[in-house]
């Protein structure tokens, strides 16, 4: 148990530490990629110039030089493809790791829950959350029964005091009479009362009636 707890973060450790090998070899091998290109087109320009100095032979050996300057090239990119074949397979095996520590690592928490969380309790728990449920109901159905004079009342008779009385109501109400509003003839209308006047309108109404006669 304890090896097995101390171990996983030197092979952690160890995973991370081939990753950062493998980059800095990658790395490497790009930087002489590039050098072994650049000499490569250096000699493709050197035969151009012997070409042309009529130099056939020295040329030549320009592009055979070029030709074993492609073929290292050559060598570095399968170099290359299998160490980033070989970076995948690692951090897929790294996520592989972490995955099956994880996944163990909730199987652990959920026994440990299980564990601490026993059947039996759980169904002595149940069987007092019932009992305490159906006290409950015994004791509401207690408080809720009538007692003392109110017992005695017969509901039966109650019904048919209040059905009485809901018929005497409806009776009383048909025996009513109605009020019949009077009725206003067509085309006419009730006369309006006349405005009253003010007190200037009144003598002025006087004298009016003086000048008259």
């Amino acid at each position: 148990m304890m090896n097995r707890l101390f171990g996983k973060p030197k092979v952690e450790t160890n995973a991370l530490q081939t990753l950062d090998k493998l980059n800095e070899t990658l790395e490497m091998l790009e930087k002489k990629e590039k050098v072994l290109l650049k000499k490569a087109g250096q000699e493709v320009e050197k035969a151009k110039e012997y070409t042309r100095a009529k130099n056939k032979r020295a040329a030549i050996q320009c592009l055979k030089r070029k030709r074993l300057y492609e073929q290292q090239v050559e060598q570095l990119g399968n170099f290359q493809l299998r160490i980033h074949d070989q970076m995948i397979m690692l951090e897929g095996a790294k996520a592989t790791t972490e995955t099956v520590d994880a996944l163990r690592s909730g199987a652990s928490a959920m026994k440990a829950m299980q564990k601490a969380t026993n059947i039996d309790d759980v169904d002595k728990t149940m069987d007092e959350i019932n009992e305490q449920t159906e006290n409950m109901k015994q004791i509401q159905e207690a408080l809720s029964t009538p007692i003392g004079a109110a017992a005695d009342f017969d509901e039966d008779e109650l019904e048919a005091e209040l059905e009485e009385l809901e018929g005497a109501e409806l009776e009383e109400q048909l025996l009513q009479p109605t009020t019949v509003l009077p009725s206003v003839p067509a085309g006419r209308q009730a006369a309006r009362p006349a405005p009253k006047r003010t007190a200037e309108e009144e003598e002025l109404a006087a004298l009016q009636a003086e000048m008259a006669l």
